[in-house]
């Protein structure tokens, strides 16, 4: 029988040790600002980057990510080994080894720059509110050279172990990394410890794509007929065709946006949800339809290989809605339904045959692919606090928010800010898993991020002041001012005009 905790034990929260050296896993935003704010905090950073850039899903390359398979609807088992298979050249090694982002030509950042911003940098003088992916690349770039991130960077470097063992004090982080030369290629691996790891490798990596039945099968017999976004890179392939979209979120927003002026029929199929806002910003004429039921291929499709249509021929089926309606004459499907949350590289404490349900209090990921459990305030691992999380938050103003919780989880790493007991942090989020259900969004901050943010503030201020430090600033007027703009919006998206920008808040 273990003893009754003592009053200082209930009082204080977890020791997180001694913490100088931190690993970042990923240099996307969210990882280029964590290593940011935890330099300026005198930490020994290392950031491993499994691309050759800085910049994340805004680094826009023509290059495609390999097809995911269909359907994909629950994390993967990691295959390490993959890269090692004979006959690969090395192109192939290095597109496995660190896959290209899903950034397509035209996308633009869908929150107002004024409220989508490091505090770490300002977006150069008179930029506009809603820019191109290079201009955003360029700004994440600019806060990491600004703040000497570059140097601390090893790029084509993917994480494939974080683990503590029993009883060490430190993280080990296995690591392979990628390199050409003039024979072909190296992979190198290395095992490193550290006293911190943050994981700030983004949501958009693994497609999700819905077993919905005979999906698999029209995408085995017209493989370039059927894609997911993530392999969409430009509207001109889609010119004049018949485009049905499965999904409402950004990308099938944006590629509706992008299509449409070049002559493509677009039929949009969505499940009806509080979070589909983006309806009113539609091109004209796109039609909005029930969920698909079921792809079906006509009975003159014969044999069972991949085959190559003829531009101007339809995929030789139908499709039938949930409403019993069908559609005919389509030429491309585009499965615009999001990512799935994966962390291959944590073991262990990625169950992806597990239900959300039946998670236990160490597990990470389930088969969900979506819940990231047992984080405090979307940051912190529960069970060993440091392990921490930036980007896990979903439906807020991405980088505003990941810069917060960098600046707070360096407040805590350096033991100016104490997290509350681990019986608390358990406990919050129980009740919060209680509160939870099917249909929602469980990392969503939905309308409600400077609640949080002011929740967050209040904890970690009461220990800097109390230390005599100076208090976090949290957001700042202009920030506040126009989150408040975006909020009405949100909750009435019906009255933003056709077109506009600025009523979403990033990917489904």
């Amino acid at each position: 029988m273990g003893s009754l905790p003592s009053e200082n034990e209930v009082l204080s929260g977890p020791s997180l040790g001694y913490i100088k050296d931190v690993a970042v896993i990923g240099a996307g935003i969210s990882g280029v600002v964590s290593a940011a704010h935890l330099l300026r905090a005198g930490f020994n950073v290392t950031v491993f980057e499994r691309t050759g850039v800085i910049g994340g899903v805004w680094d826009f390359e023509p290059q495609t990510d390999r097809d995911p398979p269909f359907p994909n609807v629950r994390p993967p088992d990691p295959n390490w080994e993959e890269v090692e298979k004979e006959g690969l050249t090395s192109d192939e090694v290095a597109i496995i080894h660190g896959p290209p982002n899903p950034c397509y030509a035209g996308l633009k950042n869908n929150i107002p720059t004024p409220i989508m911003r490091s505090s770490l940098l300002r977006w150069p003088e008179g930029s506009e509110d809603f820019v191109d992916q290079k201009v955003v690349h360029q700004y994440i770039q600019d806060i990491a050279r600004v703040h000497h991130v570059y140097d601390k960077v090893l790029f084509h470097t993917r994480v494939e172990s974080v683990s503590k063992p029993s009883g060490d004090s430190k993280w080990n982080v296995v690591t392979s990394t990628f390199t050409k030369t003039d024979s072909g290629h190296t992979l190198t691996k290395k095992t490193w410890k550290f006293d911190a790891v943050v994981v700030a490798s983004g949501h958009y990596h693994i497609p999700f794509v819905p077993d919905v039945p005979g999906l698999s099968t029209w995408k085995q017999r017209f493989p370039n007929r059927v894609m997911h976004s993530k392999q969409y890179r430009t509207p001109t392939p889609f010119s004049n065709q018949t485009i049905l979209i499965i999904g409402a979120g950004v990308s099938a927003l944006d590629i509706a946006k992008e299509t449409a002026p070049l002559g493509a029929k677009i039929i949009q199929s969505r499940r009806e949800s509080k979070y589909d806002v983006l309806g009113s910003r539609l091109p004209d004429g796109v039609e909005r339809v029930a969920m698909v039921a079921e792809f079906i291929l006509d009975d003159i499709v014969a044999g069972t290989s991949p085959q190559q249509l003829e531009h101007g021929n339809h995929i030789p089926g139908k499709v039938l809605l949930g409403d019993d309606k069908i559609l005919e004459g389509i030429d491309h499907v585009i499965i615009a339904t999001g990512y799935i949350t994966s962390y291959p590289f944590l073991g262990e404490l990625e169950q992806p045959l597990v239900p959300w349900q039946d998670a236990d209090e160490k597990v990470v990921v389930t088969s969900d692919g979506y819940i990231t459990h047992n984080l405090h305030k979307d940051v912190f691992y529960i069970p060993d606090p440091s392990l921490a999380f930036i980007g896990v938050s979903h439906l807020v103003s991405t980088f505003s928010l990941f810069d917060f919780q960098a600046q707070v989880a360096a407040k805590v790493f350096a033991g100016q800010a104490h997290l509350p007991p681990q019986s608390v942090m358990k406990q919050e989020h129980r009740e919060r898993k209680a509160r939870f259900e099917p249909g929602e969004r469980f990392h969503s901050m939905f309308a409600a991020e400077d609640a949080y943010i002011e929740k967050v503030l209040d904890w970690v201020n009461r220990d800097l002041v109390k230390a005599g430090l100076p208090p976090l600033p949290g957001m700042d007027e202009e920030w506040h001012s126009g989150y408040k703009v975006l909020k009405e919006r949100l909750k009435n998206p019906q009255q933003t005009t056709t077109g506009s920008n600025g009523t979403s808040i990033e990917e489904s």
